[in-house]
């Protein structure tokens, strides 16, 4: 019976996509772009920073280029954004505690 290998000896080579970009905490901001066609992230979130607050795991076939035909099967992660509501709206009037919870996609985070 042969040796199983260890978890030392094992050397896993993850492709493009399968480890996280961002971690919890990190600062992001929200990319500004204008394509053409349906894409998930609302218009008042473009511009926008906001910190990390959860990796959403596994990471997803990016949804946008598949809705297109022009994903290869490529993954990336969703990560929960926390956004202050003064950051979205500066004349919020409410708490300062409050604030939105979004999942974005990857491809449309910034490092800040």
């Amino acid at each position: 019976m042969a040796a199983q290998p260890s978890e030392k000896s094992l050397h896993i080579v993850t492709a493009f996509g399968e480890q996280p970009v961002f971690k919890i905490g990190d600062r992001v901001r929200v990319a500004d772009r204008a394509p053409i066609g349906h894409y998930r992230v609302p218009r008042y979130l473009r511009k926008k920073l906001g910190g990390v607050e959860a990796v959403i795991e596994p990471a997803f076939v990016d949804n946008e280029e598949e809705g297109y035909g022009r994903n290869a099967g490529s993954r990336r992660h969703y990560y929960r954004i926390a956004f202050p509501m003064t950051e979205l709206w500066p004349d919020y009037a409410g708490s300062p505690k409050d604030g939105l919870r979004i999942e974005v996609f990857e491809s449309w985070l910034e490092r800040v």
